[in-house]
């Protein structure tokens, strides 16, 4: 892949950027950009050299390196872009940790531990926001923009009716407030750009794979069906909606 695929007077031309599309549904959102005519140059973030993603050959796909929880790295990857293209019209963000070999979803407050916790939010919340601070100059131009980022339903507050599941619904619903706060300062420095959370509905992931007995067939969507539908909310967004968060379905869910 070169480093130059963007030239010339192309280089704001409908530029997009997917992070976190090693698998899943980010891998899906990029699948879906280059069948069709959403975006000429396309960005990809992965995180694992073992990606599907690096399958993927298209003259318009650059693949990136990048572990969200080190912002030295996301600093490098936009500085990347910057210098092949001008503006981004589109970012998704898919970055997001439920369960891993050493974690898993807490049930009550005695599996609770600070190091768990804490992985929870770097990895859900925190790495957003500074994807927010870094990629926000090249979101700065006269076309609509847009910055949507992977939540959950299960990060609303008013909607927590269950509990447990502490870390991975506290750094959800604090990623909604980064998201919610960083379209108010947009709206002053990127006025075009849309920012918004999204809940993808339960997908078949390897994210939600461990928790998928009692989930009505009908109610497990695939990474394909999600992508269109979200891809159907997003195209349906205005700049009065930036700052809010929309289930698959396009309605607004409760913070």
């Amino acid at each position: 892949m070169t480093n130059n695929f963007i030239d010339g007077s192309e280089r704001s031309s409908r530029s997009a950027l997917v992070v976190g599309a090693g698998q899943g549904i980010g891998l899906e959102f990029v699948r879906q950009f280059l069948q069709g005519d959403r975006t000429n140059y396309l960005f990809a973030t992965y995180r694992t050299p073992e990606s599907e993603l690096l399958s993927i050959s298209d003259p318009r796909l650059r693949c990136l390196p990048l572990d969200i929880t080190e912002e030295a790295q996301i600093a490098s990857v936009i500085d990347k872009i910057k210098a092949e293209t001008a503006a981004l019209h589109t970012v998704v963000n898919c970055v997001g940790v439920l369960h891993d070999g050493a974690m898993q979803p807490e049930k009550s407050l005695r599996h609770l531990n600070s190091e768990q916790l804490v992985r929870y939010f770097q990895v859900n919340s925190i790495g957003a926001v500074l994807l927010a601070k870094h990629i926000q100059p090249l979101l700065k131009h006269g076309d609509r923009a847009l910055l949507a980022t992977i939540s959950a339903k299960v990060g609303s507050i008013g909607d927590n009716q269950l509990g447990g599941w502490y870390g991975y619904r506290a750094s959800k619903a604090a990623l909604n407030m980064f998201m919610r706060t960083t379209a108010i300062e947009y709206r002053r420095t990127c006025p075009r750009a849309i920012v918004v959370t999204l809940h993808p509905g339960t997908t078949d992931t390897q994210l939600s794979r461990p928790f998928q007995r009692s989930v009505p067939p009908e109610k497990l969507f695939s990474c394909d069906r999600t992508v269109r539908q979200l891809l159907a909310v997003l195209d349906q967004l205005q700049e009065s909606d930036s700052g809010e968060f929309f289930s698959w379905d396009g309605s607004r869910l409760p913070w």
